[in-house]
Parts: C-alpha cells; sequence; structure tokens
C-alpha cells in the first residue's frame, strides 16, 4: 500500500539570483515624486487650476448675489406685499345685516318686524372632525346626524347646515369654537299678525327684498344700509383673540307706520272670509276710509294671504285686488251721473221725470231691472229706485263730453296715487269713442272699469263735501334714532260744490230709506246713505255677458248727517242672480255698525228726512 503524504508540498525555492531594476531610456517621462497623503492632480498645470479657482469664485459670488437681490426684493420691494398676502390669507370679511324696519299698525301695533337670527355654514375643507362636529350641532341645530356629517363631508368650501338660528343657540355654537363652522348674518322676518293686513303689508324674498305691497313699495326705507366685519382667523377659520377685528356698522332699516287699524283689518277679513264661504261668492273686497282725511283704515279682499306662508301660497293670491282687480260697478256709478246733473243745473232732488221702463241707445234697448210703465219720479225717487232710463235721460242733458269731465275729476280712469305697487287705473274710454249704446251704459256703470278703492274714493268725495282727497294709506316713517316724518297729506280737489254735495247725501240716503234698494244697508241708530250696484258679469267661457252672474257692490258712508265714515264692499257671484242691496249691502252694514262703534261716534241725533220718490212730471 502506498505511502499517503503526511505534509502538504513545500513552496519551491526561488533559486535564480535577484534582478536589477530596469534602466530607464529617454522615452520615459519623468514624473515628480508624490508626498505621502496627497491626491494625484493629473492634467492641470498651477497655472489652470488658478483658473478654475476662479471661476468657481465667480460662479460662487454670482450666487451669492442672486440670493442677496432675491432677499432685498422679498423684504425691501415686495415685503409689503407678500406680508398683505399673508395677511389676507388670514382675514375674513363678513356682512353685517342691518335690521329691517318693521310695519305698524296706526296704533304702533306690529304687522312686521325682524329679528336677529344666523346661517350656520361650513367649510368641509377646514372641519377637523366631521363625526365629532355632527355630534356636537345634532341637538343644537335639529337636524340629524347622518344629515350633517354628509354636509360636512361635501366637496367644495360651503354647506348650509341651518338657517334662521336664533341668537341663543348661535351663541352656544360660537362657544364651541368648531373648526370649519361659521355664522352669519341671516335676520328673520316675521309677521305676527299673519293675514291679517297680509295684502297691504305684502311679504319678502329670499334675499331679503320687498316683493309685494308696503314691503316692496318702501323697500328702500324699511331695508337700511349691510356693514361689514373684517376680522383676522387662525386654523379652523376661528378668529384669533389679539388679532385684527375691525367693524363698519350697519344702519338699520326705518319703521313705517300705516293708517290701517289692526283690530277693524280682522273684523273685516272676518266678514269677507264668512261671505266667501257661503259658495257663492268667489271673491269679495272692502276698502274703509275716513271721510275727512281720505285715510285707508282697512283694506282687504277675500281670499288673502299669510305673508309669511308667501312662498307656498298660490301666486295668483299673492296681490292685492282692491287696488289691482277692475270690475263694472253698476248702479253705484249714478251718484257721479246725478252729481253732474245736478252741479250743472239740471236737476234738484225734486225735479221731477216721467220715466218709461226702457229706453233706445242706438241698437240695443236699455231697460229698467223690470220693464214698466211710465212713471213719475223725483231726481230722489230715480236713485232710490235705481232708474236707469232715468240716470240715462239725465246724463243726455249732461251730455257726453262733460258727463266724462265729471268722471276724471272723481278720479276714474286714473290711479288714486296710493302707496301700493301694482295699483290700476281702471277703465274709461273718452267719451268722442263712445258709441250711442255706450253711451247709455257708461252713466249706468257698465261698459266702464273701476276697483273698489276708486269707487270709495267717489263716495268720499261726496260724503266730504265735494272735496276729493287722494287715498293714503301710510301715515308716516321712523328712522333708526327715533325721528318721525309724517307723509305728506295731499291736497283736497274739489269736484262738485258744497250744495251739490249736500243733496246727493240727501238723495242717497232714500236709497236706505224706505222704498230704497238697500234697507239692509241700515245701521241702527245712525242715518246711512249709499248706492247698490248689480253689475253684469263678463263670462270667460264665451267673452259674453250670458252665464257670467253679477258684481254686486253697496259704498256708503255714515253718520249721513255728519260723515265719517265711508266703506266699498263688492262681491264676485259667477253663479247667482242677487242683487247689491241683498248680499253686499248687509256686509257694509255689518263693517261700519263696528267702525262706528269702535271709534265712539255718537249716533244721529236727527231722524231720516221723508223723502219724496214721485211726483207730478211737467207736460211739455
Amino acid at each position: 500500500m502506498p505511502n499517503r503524504p503526511t505534509d502538504p508540498p513545500r513552496r519551491p525555492v526561488r533559486t535564480s539570483p535577484r534582478t536589477s531594476p530596469p534602466r530607464r531610456t529617454s522615452t520615459d517621462v519623468l514624473r515628480p515624486r508624490r508626498e505621502p497623503g496627497t491626491r494625484r492632480t493629473r492634467g492641470l498645470s498651477p497655472a489652470g487650476r488658478t483658473k478654475r479657482n476662479k471661476l468657481g469664485l465667480t460662479v460662487l459670488v454670482l450666487l451669492l448675489v442672486a440670493v442677496a437681490t432675491k432677499l432685498v426684493v422679498l423684504q425691501g420691494i415686495d415685503g409689503t406685499a407678500y406680508a398683505q398676502a399673508a395677511e389676507s390669507d388670514r382675514m375674513r370679511v363678513f356682512d353685517i345685516a342691518a335690521i329691517r324696519g318693521a310695519v305698524l299698525d296706526r296704533d304702533g301695533n306690529p304687522l312686521a318686524y325682524t329679528v336677529e337670527a344666523a346661517k350656520v355654514v361650513a367649510d368641509p375643507t377646514v372641519v377637523e372632525d366631521p363625526d365629532r362636529t355632527a355630534l356636537a350641532l345634532t341637538t343644537l341645530l335639529g337636524v340629524p346626524v347622518d344629515q350633517l356629517r354628509e354636509e360636512l363631508t361635501a366637496s367644495g368650501r360651503y354647506s348650509v347646515l341651518a338657517e334662521h338660528v336664533d341668537t341663543a343657540t348661535s351663541d352656544e355654537i360660537t362657544a364651541l369654537q368648531l373648526p370649519g363652522i361659521v355664522l352669519e348674518d341671516q335676520p328673520t322676518r316675521l309677521y305676527p299678525a299673519g293675514s291679517v293686513g297680509g295684502q297691504v303689508v305684502g311679504f319678502i324674498g329670499r334675499d331679503g327684498d320687498g316683493l309685494a305691497g308696503i314691503e316692496q313699495r318702501y323697500d328702500d326705507v324699511l331695508s337700511g344700509t349691510d356693514g361689514t366685519r373684517r376680522v383676522e382667523v387662525g386654523a379652523g377659520g376661528i378668529p384669533i383673540p389679539s388679532g385684527i377685528d375691525e367693524s363698519t356698522a350697519a344702519v338699520d332699516g326705518s319703521d313705517v307706520t300705516l293708517t290701517i287699524d289692526e283690530d277693524l283689518q280682522y273684523t273685516v277679513q272676518q266678514r269677507l272670509a264668512t261671505e266667501c264661504s257661503n259658495g257663492q261668492t268667489t271673491r269679495g273686497s272692502a276698502v274703509v276710509m275716513e271721510v275727512q282725511t281720505g285715510r285707508v283704515v282697512a283694506m282687504a279682499t277675500c281670499p288673502g294671504y299669510d305673508p309669511s306662508q308667501a312662498s307656498t301660497t298660490d301666486p295668483e293670491l299673492l296681490g292685492n285686488p282692491a287696488i289691482s282687480d277692475v270690475f263694472e260697478p253698476g248702479s253705484v256709478m249714478k251718484a257721479v251721473t246725478l252729481s253732474a246733473a245736478v252741479e250743472e243745473g239740471y236737476a234738484t232732488p225734486d225735479t221731477v221725470l216721467s220715466v218709461n221702463g226702457h229706453i233706445q241707445a242706438g241698437d240695443v234697448v236699455v231697460t229698467d231691472a223690470h220693464d214698466h210703465a211710465p212713471v213719475d219720479w223725483t231726481v230722489t225717487g230715480i236713485l232710490a229706485k235705481s232708474s236707469n232710463v232715468g240716470t240715462i235721460m239725465l246724463a243726455r242733458e249732461v251730455g257726453d263730453a262733460r258727463l266724462e269731465e265729471y268722471m276724471r275729476a272723481f278720479g276714474l280712469g286714473s290711479t288714486t296715487g296710493i302707496e301700493l305697487p301694482g295699483e290700476s287705473a281702471g277703465i274709461l274710454q273718452d267719451s268722442a269713442d263712445w258709441t250711442a249704446s255706450r253711451a247709455a251704459n257708461v252713466p249706468i256703470g257698465q261698459g266702464v272699469s273701476v276697483t273698489a278703492l276708486q269707487m270709495a274714493s267717489v263716495y268720499q268725495t261726496i260724503a266730504n263735501g265735494g272735496v276729493r282727497i287722494p287715498p293714503r294709506i301710510v301715515a308716516s316713517t321712523t328712522a333708526p334714532d327715533g325721528t318721525v316724518t309724517p307723509e305728506a297729506q295731499p291736497e283736497g280737489t274739489r269736484v262738485i260744490s258744497e250744495s251739490t254735495a249736500q243733496q246727493m247725501a240727501y238723495m242717497l240716503e232714500a236709497v236706505v230709506g224706505p222704498g230704497g234698494t238697500a234697507p239692509l244697508g241700515e245701521v241702527p241708530g245712525f242715518r246711512v246713505a249709499g248706492k247698490t250696484g248689480t253689475a253684469q258679469r263678463a263670462n270667460p267661457e264665451c267673452g259674453c255677458y250670458s252665464g257670467g252672474g253679477y258684481f254686486t257692490t253697496f259704498v256708503g258712508f255714515a253718520p249721513a248727517d255728519d260723515p265719517q265714515y265711508v266703506i266699498a264692499v263688492d262681491l264676485e257671484r259667477p253663479d247667482s242672480d242677487a242683487e247689491g242691496g241683498q248680499v253686499a249691502a248687509p256686509v257694509f252694514a255689518d263693517l261700519m255698525q263696528y267702525v262706528l262703534a269702535a271709534d265712539d261716534v255718537v249716533p244721529s241725533g236727527t231722524p231720516r228726512p221723508d223723502f219724496q220718490l214721485t211726483g207730478t212730471a211737467p207736460t211739455n
């Protein structure tokens, strides 16, 4: 068995002699000896290194100059702008809403006023904890947590959480200092009387502008001028206690005091509502005026509306029909025609005319309510019996052009100028354009259209001794500092003489007396003067009068011997043939009885005269 080597083989021993280093030749490059610890620099001579160092220094200097220049620009030139931009980023500007002025009745009772309130909004990009914020607000706002969380996490930077939040609640929210939650002024308009006076007061829109009634007509006076608040805020939009807080105060609006009496207004509306609920009357209006001042103390129409519910009310109800809707007045117009005849000297209350039951007018025949054989009526009897034929006979004596002049002098065919928007001028055609039939219809209240306010104004003129005072419904305005500015009282205009007015009052009193058309217009204890009206209503289905029903009216004043108030009532009854003396006169009587008692008017001290309705007509 061969032997295994036990030791590793030895490294061979070099036996050749050590040789000398090779000898340098002329082609070899002499290189300086490098000191230990130094880096070898290749390819640059000392001059090259100097040039490179200068270039680096130049670049460094340029960089330092650029930095210094930028610092100078930032701190010296643009510093203010950047500081302002930074400050602006922290500043918030809020409107300080002016408190809208109140609308008051003549005794200072509020019909509309404004209270402070707030809109709660969120900036979802700033809200730190939506869940915690929603839980903190849910009870205060009465909004479910899920709904709040949805708004707090919505896209965008503006989410409305609640509107019209009262001041107590908004103070609690402010105390919570919730990041991203902001309160904006949002004053709330209240109408404490509800529908009482609603058509006169009107209402405002979501942006706070008046859209109807006094709210619209006096919007500039009521609205005031908003202020602003500029405040510095920190994280979450919360004001910094020691930061900038600058305010320009709002200037509140002025109050407007009306001539309306709230209690009387309520009574008028209730009486009209009763009438509109009888199944026959679809619309009714009433106007109550002071005779000697022209002030409107009540104005209403059924159906009406509550201003606080205007946004959900049928738009067709959001007007004031007492001044905007026109109707043919019928026989109440006869007071104008007879006033002209008396003033022109063609008649006196005792003048007797032989009146037939019908009269030819162009291509039509006009009749009294019932055709009859000739009757010798006094002019008082013609008015008391409401004779169409007798009135037309007197109108022809006056003449078309002159009669038109009297009608316009009484205010027909033009607006009264009352301080309310949407007033209609009515319709009164120029007499030059009247046909023979129109010339017979206009004197008896057909072919001419008026508003309830215009008819009240006509009778105010007669009751006031022949002097017309334009109706007014605003008494004064009161500035925020308490300065009261009464509304200018318009000048009266004489339309007929005092003698003619007295004769007309005498004859109108006969209408309510025995043998007249309106015994239901009597008021116990008081002498009453007035006139009924029953005019055909146009049927919208055929554009004709057939089947259209009637407008029934009664306009009058009391006490007849010392007139204080005038009341006009008109009722639209499409499916009824009842006359004004049957349905409108009782409404007038109820309202007049209330207003005279409420104002402590002393009952008439003299008895009603005995009226002569018939006589002997002179023979030709």
